[in-house]
């Protein structure tokens, strides 16, 4: 088994992150076009586009995923604690920030814009601090109550490490699914209501079943030649079939239990990418993957604004408004992300890594 350094990339992980982000720029523009949700008033081959739910899904795995890649590699010891919330806080918190500052100003310049609402100085606090599934405000971005969710489990995910060194894989998911079934059984409601906050606890399962797949990476080369990829279609399939046979309104009303059923085909996924010896990949998706964060960030405020200012004025037919919502909205969008990654991402997620591997060396001296 080849041993990788704690940091190194798992090639496929960009590409699948990418496409991701890809899929969730194309659902809200079918959102916007197709006025409804979540009924599917588009053509019924569409309809695979309105479940962008299952984008955010793919989006906890893999982010559990990607950062137990490193704990994983190093007997799922985190290392030093303050380095890891540096390294966070730089890859997250710039760039949310700007994309929180022009989503705020369009929604004030514009405060019909669907997926956003004028900003008070209460609900600009509640979201710079990212509070957002913790405290209802008005939102001025559609998409930004995943980041607060994500948020949320990054600070839990060295709880989560040192719960799977001491007591498991197995009791680690247990101890964090357990009360989300429970609270699904109890509350019926809480499982089919639509709510503004509390997405974290029903999402931490997915986030964990990321963190504890990452162990592929350091496991035995007989748990590695496993067919993971066999393993997760057929986790995956029953999820897909029941969602087609019941129709977008039904799936809509019960994300609650589909997201954990979907979740370990998800993880099983990304467990056969990381034990590919060659990912074939394919370099514009991954570049897209590259800047992918950004790409979500912004994306909700471009597509608003063409498609209530541009498109809708002056497209009668729905189809036809779709598909130049998709001609104006993806060139632009891609182009916008880019420039905003390399402006508030790239300058952060390039800083020294030096100093933290230095205190986590210190940590481990320390620990001992």
């Amino acid at each position: 088994m080849t041993t990788l350094p704690p940091y190194a990339r798992v090639a496929g992980l960009d590409e699948i992150r990418g496409l991701t982000a890809l899929y969730v720029v194309v659902h809200h523009c079918w959102l916007l076009s197709f006025p409804g949700y979540p009924a599917n008033t588009g053509p019924g081959w569409l309809g695979w586009l309105v479940h962008g739910r299952f984008a955010v899904v793919v989006f906890i795995v893999l982010s559990g995923f990607s950062l137990a890649l490193a704990p994983a590699r190093n007997g799922w010891r985190l290392g030093d604690p303050l380095g890891y919330a540096r390294r966070r806080a730089r890859r997250i918190l710039p760039a949310y920030w700007a994309a929180l500052a022009a989503s705020a100003l369009i929604a004030t310049l514009v405060p019909a814009l669907p997926l956003s609402e004028p900003q008070t100085a209460r609900s600009l606090v509640v979201h710079g601090l990212l509070l957002q599934d913790f405290m209802a405000a008005p939102t001025p971005n559609g998409a930004f109550w995943s980041i607060a969710v994500e948020a949320a489990l990054y600070v839990a995910f060295p709880v989560i490490v040192w719960a799977r060194r001491r007591i498991g894989a197995l009791a680690t998911l247990a101890v964090v699914t357990g009360p989300v079934v429970a609270a699904g059984l109890l509350w019926p409601g809480l499982a089919t209501g639509a709510r503004a906050t509390g997405y974290t606890f029903e999402l931490a399962p997915l986030f964990t079943v990321g963190v504890l797949a990452a162990g592929v990476v350091s496991a035995r080369d007989r748990i590695r030649r496993r067919p993971w990829l066999g393993m997760s279609a057929v986790a995956g399939l029953p999820v897909l079939a029941l969602v087609a046979f019941r129709g977008p309104v039904w799936t809509a009303g019960h994300y609650y239990w589909l997201d954990l059923a979907a979740g370990p085909a998800i993880a099983l996924l990304l467990a056969a990418v990381a034990t590919r010896e060659r990912f074939p990949g394919w370099g514009p998706l991954r570049a897209l993957g590259g800047f992918s964060y950004s790409l979500y960030l912004i994306h909700m405020p471009i597509v608003a604004l063409i498609t209530t200012l541009i498109v809708a004025p002056y497209v009668a037919s729905r189809p036809a408004a779709f598909g130049v919502t998709l001609v104006l909205v993806i060139p632009l969008v891609l182009v916008a992300a880019w420039l905003f990654a390399a402006l508030f991402e790239a300058p952060f997620r390039s800083a020294p890594r030096r100093r933290d591997d230095r205190n986590m060396a210190l940590f481990r001296i320390w620990a001992k």
